[in-house]
């Protein structure tokens, strides 16, 4: 794996595999040896069509052969082909029990990846709903404010209202001439 800087993610980039990362150091307990591979990757190929239909042709052949005489190294009833299935069965179980726990410890890995990822977003929720919270009640506090705000401008403007109308009568009365009384 080429050297990566701490923001960069491996698969290019890929951020939802962040999770991931620290489990690409886990092998299986059987190692990735070319045994394991092969022998997870022939186990594999005993449950495949592929694998049927040419073991099916291999053992029609072998009896057909057999029952019409051209060739004799197997005769009715077919030990050696019993022989050769017992074989292949002795070979084939522990290989698939191989693939099977190779499969099983990749995918606990993945699963505790995926535990891993589901907390990360669970908190990463939790934390956007203490910010809405929060958010909202700095919200209502200013909404709060402003209503007093308004409140307060409402009464100041009643105040100057009422002032410039007193200040505009004291001014009417001081600019008329007084009443003689003659």
């Amino acid at each position: 794996m080429a050297a990566r800087d701490s923001n960069s993610q491996p698969n290019g980039g890929k951020r939802q595999l962040r999770f991931h990362v620290p489990n690409y150091h886990h092998t299986s307990p059987f190692g990735e040896d070319w045994f394991g591979v092969r022998a997870e990757r022939f186990a594999r190929f005993f449950g495949t069509p592929k694998f049927l239909i040419a073991q099916t042709v291999i053992v029609s052949l072998w009896i057909a052969a057999n029952v019409a005489g051209v060739a004799r190294f197997d005769v009715y009833p077919f030990i050696l082909l019993n022989l050769m299935f017992s074989l292949q069965a002795a070979y084939a179980a522990p290989l698939i029990l191989l693939a099977q726990t190779r499969q099983a410890d990749r995918d606990k890995i993945l699963s505790e990846a995926d535990a891993h990822h589901r907390e990360a977003l669970a908190a990463a929720a939790e934390e956007r709903q203490r910010i809405a919270v929060d958010e909202t009640t700095r919200l209502m506090e200013l909404l709060e404010q402003n209503t007093e705000l308004t409140e307060l401008t409402r009464k100041l403007s009643e105040r100057i209202e009422a002032m410039t109308q007193e200040l505009h009568t004291r001014i009417v009365r001081a600019g008329t001439p007084p009443e003689s009384g003659t």
